[in-house]
């Protein structure tokens, strides 16, 4: 499925107040450039028997206290089963979701730091991140609402 057919599907699965759909549809320009970015049109993403996503937690090697969380986001199966989590726990499965999708969804995961999405089948060591603080930024100026020009200011006597 396509960006612009993932984008449709967000839009139009998005409760129906009047609101949502059109808030979804204003995101779409952010999702749709970040998504394009990134080589794949799904991914692979861990999650519990109970549909919630598994994070892992990051510590810093040369400062302890600074820890990320983040989620993976892997382009095939097969590097779902070569990473170390999988195969340990039973309660984990790897669901496919298309990319807008896992966009649209970190900006609510406020416990999330980040998402890596692991780009070429069979290297696990590198992939490209999304910050949730950067999506949310860009989000923010997209919603925020235009300045009207050529206003006088209320105090210009």
């Amino acid at each position: 499925m396509d960006v612009e057919t993932q984008i449709q599907l967000l839009i139009d699965n998005a409760p129906q107040d009047g609101v949502t759909p059109r808030v979804v549809a204003a995101l779409a320009p952010i999702l749709s450039a970040i998504a394009q970015q990134l080589r794949h049109l799904q991914y692979y993403i861990l999650q519990n028997l109970e549909q919630g996503w598994v994070v892992t937690t990051l510590t810093n090697r040369t400062n302890p206290e600074v820890e990320k969380r983040v989620i993976y986001a892997y382009p095939t199966l097969q590097d779902v089963q070569v990473s170390a989590s999988v195969g340990l726990d039973p309660q984990v499965i790897a669901v496919p979701i298309p990319v807008t999708h896992i966009l649209f969804q970190l900006v609510a995961l406020e416990t999330v730091d980040s998402i890596v999405f692991f780009e070429i089948s069979g290297n696990l060591t590198n992939g490209v991140e999304v910050l949730r603080q950067d999506l949310q930024n860009l989000i923010q100026q997209q919603l925020a609402p235009n300045p009207p020009r050529n206003q006088i200011p209320p105090d210009f006597a």
